[in-house]
């Protein structure tokens, strides 16, 4: 079945229309799939008073009552799983597996955030007045806006709505404008979950579709007071000031360079099966990849050597057939991209019309030009080391601070490497890969990475806003650092 006609059947059951001005094109093939309708700068203005509204009752609603309505996000997810993957496989050109494993991901943060509606807490500080008690306490922030990327275009937004509600913030979507039928879906299985629980205020979960000028007005409503978004560092340059400038909040995850460092000690077999997934899964479209691959110089000219080997036999085609390892990359402005860093870059004929290629590998003698960047496509780069404390400075002298991750089994060697003289990256493994994230750790990175954190650990704190309260239940008025002031 053509990639169109299939689309044309999961829209079908998931309850999406597909019409509109903006296309949708199969990276599989390259032929429009679907289409949805785009929004005016009005429509984003309309969209940011609606949430507003709904954010004034929408915060007066118990948290754990907040949390049913995420529960039911999760079901109707659950009962979608199967369509909505196999319309993740053919927007954003993932294989099978990756495509069930993203929406397993939303179902799983919805589980976490349904637990977390009823854990929002403050701390009860002790005070230096008698007869005084001070606390901490958080409460909904105000209206979401969440821009998501390709690469991930389902889960990333459910990072930031299932913490978003149950924080007690309404959310507004902008998804990328090369996945949006996979949001238009999401959308009708979020329909589904409010209708079901009958009390949602309107305007609590928006989605606009478009392109940059959308994104911007996004970005500049002062109505949003958070603005999450996922995307390229030089994207992240241009979000940050402008949110800040009218004292907004950003959650910025970015652009990744991320390493793995392979030690003498390391169990080579288990670091294989790593570099294969990390450099190669998602045809290295993912912030998570692996780029840069720094090998003791004793082990790394037969560890290369079966990395080529195994990159030679990886099987890369259509991702709808369950032998398919890697697809398609999603469009001919990443081919591009991938040929400019890496001029011999081999199209593999395996679908017309679609953007195929075979994940590369590059040994550098220094870290320089290219291998400093971040290139959205499977190019690694090899690099050789002879001390620990030369890979970590390797892994650390890049400008992003993504991932990264060592094979090892000495064990002062892992320590080092995730203590504070070690990786400086947001996400530091041992003896796995660089990718994978799971949902119950906070996701992000440092430096030019952007510093947000989403889905697990403390990252709601992101989407609320803490209130320091003191509560005199004493007769006399002390002042704090025992000031006098009488008349």
């Amino acid at each position: 079945m053509s990639p169109a006609d299939e689309a044309r059947d999961l829209l079908a059951q998931l309850g999406v229309t597909s019409s509109g001005t903006l296309a949708s094109h199969s990276p599989i093939d390259g032929q429009q799939i679907g289409s949805v309708e785009e929004a005016s700068a009005a429509a984003v203005a309309a969209a940011c008073d609606r949430a507003q509204g709904a954010f004034l009752a929408w915060r007066t609603v118990p948290a754990p009552r907040r949390g049913e309505l995420v529960r039911l996000i999760g079901e109707e997810l659950r009962a979608a799983k199967e369509p909505l993957a196999r319309l993740v496989t053919l927007e954003a050109g993932k294989i099978v597996q990756e495509g069930l494993g993203e929406v397993q991901e939303m179902i799983d943060i919805c589980d976490y955030a349904v637990g977390l509606s009823r854990q929002l807490y403050g701390l009860s500080i002790s005070s230096e007045r008698a007869s005084h008690r001070m606390i901490e306490q958080w409460h909904p922030l105000g209206p979401v806006g969440v821009i998501t990327a390709f690469n991930f275009p389902v889960a990333v937004w459910a990072w930031n709505a299932a913490l978003a509600l149950v924080c007690g913030d309404p959310v507004i979507w902008k998804p990328s404008e090369k996945t949006p039928l996979c949001a238009a879906a999401v959308m009708a299985l979020a329909g589904r979950a409010l209708a079901r629980f009958g009390d949602a205020p309107e305007g609590l979960l928006q989605c606009i579709q478009g392109g940059r000028d959308v994104g911007e007005a996004l970005v500049d409503d002062p109505r949003i007071a958070l603005l999450s978004a996922t995307g390229s560092t030089a994207m992240g340059r241009k979000v940050g000031p402008r949110v800040a400038q009218r004292f907004g909040r950003s959650l910025l995850e970015l652009g990744g360079n991320n390493a793995m460092i392979v030690a003498p000690s390391a169990d080579l077999k288990l670091a294989e099966r790593a570099i294969l997934f990390a450099a190669a899964g998602t045809a290295g479209q993912r912030c998570t990849s692996l780029r840069r691959l720094i090998v003791h110089e004793s082990i790394a000219d037969g560890l290369v050597s079966r990395i080529r080997g195994l990159f030679s036999r990886i099987s890369i085609g259509d991702p709808r057939e369950s032998g398919t390892l890697v697809g398609p990359l999603i469009d001919e402005a990443a081919f591009e991209g991938m040929r400019r860093a890496f001029p011999a870059a081999e199209r593999v004929d395996a679908v017309e019309g679609g953007f195929y290629v075979r994940p590369a590998i590059v040994e550098v003698d220094r870290q320089e030009g290219m291998v400093l960047q971040e290139t959205f496509a499977p190019i690694l780069y090899i690099l050789r080391y002879k001390d620990i404390g030369d890979a970590i400075a390797l892994n650390n002298n890049v400008v992003q601070g993504l991932s990264s991750a060592i094979f090892t089994n000495d064990l002062k060697e892992a320590e080092l490497f995730q203590s504070a003289a070690g990786s400086d990256c947001g996400i530091a493994n041992v003896n796995i890969g660089t990718s994978g994230a799971e949902i119950g750790g906070a996701f992000g990175g440092e430096k030019e990475t952007g510093g947000g954190r989403e889905s697990g650990s403390d990252s709601w704190r992101a989407y609320m806003r803490r209130s320091t309260n003191t509560i005199n239940y004493g007769n006399d008025l002390p002042l704090a650092q025992g000031i006098e002031f009488a008349v």
